[in-house]
């Protein structure tokens, strides 16, 4: 029988609980100041203190940290909690330039920073439910 080794989760590595609510507050700081993230802002409530927190409470958990999402709420459901919202590339990438930028600054990591974003990216990406608009250029 092999010994397990405990590797430190995601979570961890970033700093726990303190880095990550300096993350989410950060990347709403951004999403609240950055004019390029006026169509995503704008899905958002006036007060981004809830969004903050459950983005908080989603990604301790997502990142192998306490699961304080579901404890609170259940199971995630990510894309139906988000279908009301009308999400395509556009704000799909004004939200990831929101977390990239936020995670640049707090992520010291390169390797690890990376990483988070692609996998942010795809979450990102799975919430799209609009279809993208037709291209200027025709």
């Amino acid at each position: 029988m092999s010994e397990s080794i405990n590797q430190p989760t995601v979570y961890e590595l970033i700093g726990g609980e303190t880095r990550l609510r300096t993350i989410v507050d950060r990347f709403y700081q951004l999403m609240d100041e950055l004019p390029e993230a006026w169509e995503i802002r704008k899905l958002h409530p006036e007060d981004l203190s809830g969004s903050a927190d459950k983005l908080f409470m989603f990604l301790s958990g997502w990142l192998g940290g306490p699961s304080l999402y579901i404890d609170r709420y259940g199971h995630p459901r990510l894309r139906a909690r988000h279908l009301p919202f009308p999400i395509a590339s556009r704000e799909r990438d004004q939200w990831m330039m929101c977390m990239r930028m936020a995670l640049e600054e707090h992520v010291d990591d390169e390797v690890l920073r990376e990483k988070l974003i692609e996998a942010l990216f795809g979450t990102a990406d799975f919430m799209r439910n609009q279809p993208e608009a037709p291209s200027q250029d025709a």
